[in-house]
């Protein structure tokens, strides 16, 4: 899925450069792996690493890497590269503007998504 994003996001915005690619396995990095990784991100020098794990790995990934990787900024995306390499469709507009989107994904993922939007979201 990497490839297809940066595909599909050099298409739609010209110029832009992405400096590279990781697609972690299932499960935590070993510290080879991470030692690895580390090294791919200080060649790549990134202003900006996405992360896009889901939510709540991506977080806790950042959280315990941040310091550890040269990159000017690490920023958590949730299912926008999903979305922006074109493997999961996004709600239609109307659903978009009227803070519906987690309704279609909800209505899209139930088994993956439930607990997270009706156990764990609610607002008190």
């Amino acid at each position: 899925m990497a490839e297809q994003l940066r595909a599909a996001l050099t298409a739609r915005f010209p110029g832009l450069v992405v400096a590279g690619t990781f697609t972690p396995p299932f499960r935590e990095l070993t510290a080879d792996e991470l030692a690895a990784l580390q090294r791919q991100v200080a060649a790549a020098r990134p202003d900006v690493l996405w992360v896009g794990l889901s939510t709540p790995k991506q977080e806790k990934f950042m959280a315990a890497t941040w310091d550890r990787l040269e990159a000017g900024v690490l920023v958590g995306v949730g299912a926008a590269f999903d979305f922006h390499s074109g493997r999961v469709p996004q709600a239609p507009r109307w659903m978009q503007r009227g803070g519906l989107e987690w309704l279609h994904r909800l209505a899209t993922e139930p088994r993956r998504l439930w607990r997270r939007y009706l156990v764990h979201n609610p607002s008190s």
